[in-house]
């Protein structure tokens, strides 16, 4: 096996290794974003939910009071 052939290998498998780590890194920076978006909605939702929650009891109380 000539030299320049083993330091290719060599060199080649230390970049492709990189290339891959980089790469993992990026879908996990993903998934994070996505995770991170998740969270968010739900809390929204609940805030939205309670929210709901409150105007229909003062409707009710108010309604009530008027009987």
């Amino acid at each position: 096996m000539p030299v320049w052939m083993a330091y290719g290998a060599k060199w080649g498998g230390i970049l492709a290794l990189i290339a891959l780590i980089v790469t993992l890194v990026e879908a996990l920076i993903g998934l994070v974003g996505i995770v991170a978006f998740a969270v968010k909605a739900i809390v929204v939702i609940a805030f939205v939910g309670v929210f709901a929650i409150v105007a229909y009891l003062a409707f009710k109380a108010w309604r009530d009071k008027d009987k």
